[in-house]
């Protein structure tokens, strides 16, 4: 129980986090992530939390910390009035610097969201809501806050239906469908939010992909018919 809780969510949330940072959403637009057993309650998180440090450490956040705007001969007044010999001789040999350059940044920009290149409000839909999928348990309570209110920009993760039928803690195969309709029942998501979560981000996941992926299935017409209508309804975050 110990190593099975949180593991595949923390596996999948570095993962998401590297695609992320690492501008893949951004040069591959088109492409597709799905985390599977992990929930989508991580999912979440992770968009608030690279959002907020975008706010904080993006290039206009770093800015306030831009070591190049330090006053040195202010700070060389200090240290002789405050501070040690040995301090004043060490800022003496870099001219006042503190630090050398390449230990306060390792030669690298200091904006780590450099290759997502976000410009607008909608990058963040674009970038990280539309991509990326993420398979959940049937009576997984956190699945409600992938369509709730709480996402930033009024975003809406998509979370999928994972059943885990074939695990030996499903013993009625039946049952899954059934616990995942109870935060319908409970009033937690809509019975639309449900559709999307049993069957339509699932169709989006793979026909987005191909297109034919279903055809000769038993959902082939309804899946057909989604994608033909485009892409989830998400809020546009510009407004």
């Amino acid at each position: 129980t110990f190593n099975h809780i949180g593991h595949f969510a923390a596996a999948g949330h570095n993962v998401a986090k590297a695609l992320f940072l690492g501008g893949v959403t951004r040069r591959f637009p088109d492409l597709r992530f799905a985390f599977l057993e992990g929930g989508v309650g991580w999912g979440c998180q992770l968009f608030c939390d690279l959002i907020e440090h975008w706010e904080r450490r993006g290039a206009k956040g770093m800015a306030n910390m831009d070591p190049t705007k330090l006053n040195r001969p202010l700070l060389r007044e200090l240290v002789d009035k405050y501070g040690y010999a040995d301090i004043a001789a060490e800022l003496d040999k870099r001219d006042g610097w503190p630090l050398e350059e390449d230990f306060l940044t390792g030669g690298m920009p200091p904006d780590d969201y450099i290759h997502c290149s976000i410009t607008q409000k909608q990058d963040w839909i674009d970038l990280y809501a539309t991509p990326y999928y993420f398979g959940c348990e049937a009576d997984d309570r956190m699945n409600a806050v992938a369509f709730g209110k709480a996402m930033p920009l009024g975003a809406r993760i998509n979370a999928i239906y994972s059943s885990d039928i074939g695990h030996f803690d499903v013993v009625d195969m039946r049952d899954p469908l059934r616990e995942a309709f109870e935060l319908v029942e409970d009033g937690h998501i809509t019975e639309s939010d449900f559709q999307d979560f049993v069957f339509g981000n699932a169709v989006r996941l793979w026909g987005t992909q191909n297109p034919r992926f279903f055809e000769g299935t038993a959902v082939a017409k309804e899946a057909a018919a989604l994608l033909k209508r485009g892409a989830a309804t998400l809020r546009d975050a510009a407004k």
